[in-house]
């Protein structure tokens, strides 16, 4: 089996076509998706196991422990997965790679999924209350003095988020129950990791 080079920039990026020709040809790639529970119960790839990053963050050491193949990491857009894979990486993981685009870029490619109850992304979630306070701020400063100082706290966020490829908000929004429905087995995913990514 050749091994993913990820010692050059602590993560390789696979565009889809390379995503799925390596999911076709390697049976031993264990797909990863860093997204919250109930993203993934609207929509992921098959045999896909579902990792949150905060979940990632908690069980670092088990998960570099326990991954018995290469990783093929997705979120929504990529950028989680990128987080993940750093931090995977950093803490001594050798076989991992980010499919670029995520499931956005996969849905765009026509890749089948498996569909359940639907949600928003969190993505999604987040320009909606991201949008909302502005527009709440814009509206309150008609009233409340000062209030516009409120929109530009969030532009600053927003940049700061950009600048540290991180998202505050969509870590908070992640944690609520409406993302979390369904939950996530931690110890059933990382046996998955052990017993799936095993050679045969």
């Amino acid at each position: 089996m050749e091994s993913i080079d990820v010692s050059a920039n602590d993560s390789a990026s696979l565009d889809v076509p390379t995503a799925r020709a390596l999911i076709a040809d390697n049976p031993d790639t264990l797909i990863v998706d860093v997204r919250t529970p109930a993203e993934f119960e609207t929509a992921h790839i098959a045999g896909a196991i579902n990792l949150p990053l905060d979940q990632v963050d908690a069980h670092l050491s088990r998960i570099v422990a326990d991954a018995g193949g290469r990783l093929l990491l997705v979120c929504q857009s990529g950028n989680r997965a990128t987080q993940a894979c750093t931090k995977l990486v950093g803490a001594g993981l050798t076989d991992a790679a980010v499919m670029t685009g995520g499931m956005g870029a996969w849905n765009a490619a026509g890749a089948p999924v498996e569909h359940g109850r639907q949600r928003w992304s969190l993505e999604r979630q987040v320009r909606l209350v991201t949008g909302l306070m502005v527009l709440l701020a814009v509206l309150a400063a008609i009233w409340l003095p000062g209030a516009q100082y409120l929109a530009g706290a969030i532009g600053a966020g927003l940049t700061l988020a950009a600048v540290t490829n991180t998202c505050a908000m969509g870590m908070l929004l992640a944690r609520l129950p409406y993302n979390r429905s369904g939950g996530c087995d931690v110890d059933a995913a990382i046996a998955r990791l052990r017993r799936e990514g095993a050679p045969a």
